[in-house]
């Protein structure tokens, strides 16, 4: 199998090198994409011996990633390997992630890391951003894991569906696009080094709220009925309990429940507006990708 290592990075000079070379040891190809980076990561990675794609201006890491889904496709490479330029992910790793591909068991593997390897304010927001990109009712144990390895099967499936995430959300992007392909998904442990000399600045509560809005973006724009219109319709029947709870109250003690008047009417113009909501959306989203055809 031919494997390709791409990296996404944005002004990663200190690391790129040692991660380009140590990737190579394990992979036919190495790629970086180098996202609009101004301290000169692009020539320390040609030194190592990387392909370099240069972004001319920051366009986010999904961004990069795309890049190298085109690039891997366009190249024929069997397997993709995605990982961090920051040398949180340790390239000696890439073996495990490559196994259960090579073995024919998975198309997608991802590397999982123990919470305990997390700081504890990423640990809240990892937890609920797994549940949320369940697959089917199997919850991927690190769904924000960018250490992750597709086959060529997996990578034409993406590409094909469009993704839209340009940001951070991307991880979870992959995972939603595929959730309903018949795509197999292993996990392996990793371990990931958060002492770096230079650690992402991003806030990790703007960061998790962020993915977290863009999924839930993502899920209410795919299948909108599901997702806005039946929870809307949930409301209006917790409305419609409220108002006859509020009926046999006046039936039997002769006054209308001013709280029980106030859930009622709550619930009902929630609900109203969620099932609206949901079938406007699902106009959209059926229109969009007529046109996209």
């Amino acid at each position: 199998m031919r494997t390709l290592a791409a990296i996404p990075c944005y002004n990663e000079r200190l690391a790129i090198g040692s991660i380009a070379l140590l990737a190579r040891a394990h992979v036919d190809e190495v790629l970086v994409i180098d996202d609009g980076s101004s301290d000169g990561t692009a020539a320390v990675a040609r030194e190592a011996g990387a392909t370099v794609i240069r972004h001319e201006r920051n366009k986010g890491k999904g961004a990069a990633v795309k890049t190298a889904l085109n690039y891997a496709a366009a190249n024929e490479f069997d397997v993709l390997v995605l990982l961090d330029g920051d040398g949180q992910h340790d390239p000696a790793q890439i073996p495990q992630l490559l196994q259960p591909i090579q073995d024919g068991t998975a198309d997608i593997v991802i590397g999982y890391r123990e919470l305990t390897q997390m700081p504890r304010l990423r640990q809240a927001g990892r937890l609920v951003l797994d549940y949320v990109t369940a697959r089917g009712g199997q919850v991927i144990t690190d769904s924000q894991s960018g250490f992750r390895a597709l086959s060529r099967k997996a990578v034409e499936a993406l590409l094909s569906k469009n993704l839209r995430a340009n940001g951070f959300s991307i991880e979870s992007d992959m995972l939603l696009a595929v959730r309903d392909l018949p795509l197999k998904i292993a996990e392996v442990p990793i371990t990931c080094t958060y002492d770096v000399e230079e650690p992402s600045t991003k806030n990790p509560v703007s960061h998790g709220m962020g993915v977290l809005g863009k999924i839930i973006h993502s899920i209410a724009e795919g299948r909108p009925l599901r997702y806005v219109g039946v929870p809307g319709f949930v409301l209006i029947m917790i409305g419609f309990y409220f108002g006859l709870t509020l009926l046999r109250q006046y039936n039997r003690l002769g006054y209308f429940s001013l709280p029980y008047t106030m859930l009622a009417g709550f619930f009902i113009i929630v609900g109203v507006l969620g099932v609206f909501i949901g079938l406007v959306l699902n106009v959209i989203s059926r229109l969009a990708r007529e046109r996209e055809r």
